[in-house]
């Protein structure tokens, strides 16, 4: 019995050297690996190491677990951690010279101003990246486009509202964990559902253009007198 065959997607008939030519519906050029940033985080979040991969999911459930679940509060859990830490530490410095061992010495990665430095210009850089395509879609004078960015600010501040800002993170963060190995894997099939919905959403905003936008009664143009 002959499987049903999903219908063919238009590409683009250029290509590059960083991969396979990609769909127009989502008018890239690079491979999904290059759009996750390449390396360790598409390793990540393609889950081709799943050993790390699972670690921080397990990890992001256990934070979100115990803000969420168990109510714990920050400060509690931060001194828990640092009395554990320091725990660990006495027993170890203590232990060490008896199975002569060298003492435990701090991670150069926690007291690295360069990796400090690094977070805070990666986050100032998202963010300025983030109020820049705000400003451009506020002032590009797109209808359709400011109208699909002002819906989906409306439906992100319901959710919000109706969860935990905790519960709101880790749901984004199992979405930016799930969703692109998924999306790798069902390629063709998810550049077909979306090419069908662009398809749809465009009449759509045909039909409420021509019925109900070009029908909104305007003042007449003033002509400037010379």
């Amino acid at each position: 019995m002959s499987q049903a065959k999903v219908p063919h997607v238009q590409t683009d008939s250029s290509s590059d050297d960083d991969g396979p030519t990609t769909k127009l519906v989502f008018h890239r050029r690079k491979s999904v690996d290059k759009l996750l940033g390449g390396r360790k985080v598409s390793d990540v979040l393609l889950w081709r190491n799943r050993n790390l991969s699972a670690g921080i999911l397990a990890g992001a459930t256990l934070v979100w677990f115990l803000f969420d679940v168990v109510e714990y509060n920050v400060v509690t859990l931060l001194c828990h951690i640092a009395l554990l830490g320091m725990l660990l530490l006495f027993i170890w410095s203590t232990a060490a010279p008896l199975f002569d061992r060298p003492p435990p010495q701090i991670p150069e990665v926690i007291v690295s101003e360069q990796a400090f430095r690094e977070v805070a210009q990666n986050i100032h850089y998202k963010l300025a990246h983030f109020v820049s395509i705000l400003y451009d879609v506020a002032c590009e004078k797109d209808l359709k486009k400011f109208l699909m960015v002002i819906g989906s600010l409306w439906i992100l501040a319901i959710l919000g509202d109706t969860c935990s800002f905790t519960t709101l993170l880790y749901v984004g963060f199992l979405c930016a964990l799930t969703l692109p190995a998924l999306y790798e894997r069902y390629e063709t099939e998810v550049d077909h559902l979306v090419a069908k919905g662009h398809e749809d959403l465009k009449k759509f905003y045909k039909k409420v253009d021509s019925n109900v936008l070009n029908k909104i009664p305007r003042g007449p143009v003033k002509t400037k007198v010379l």
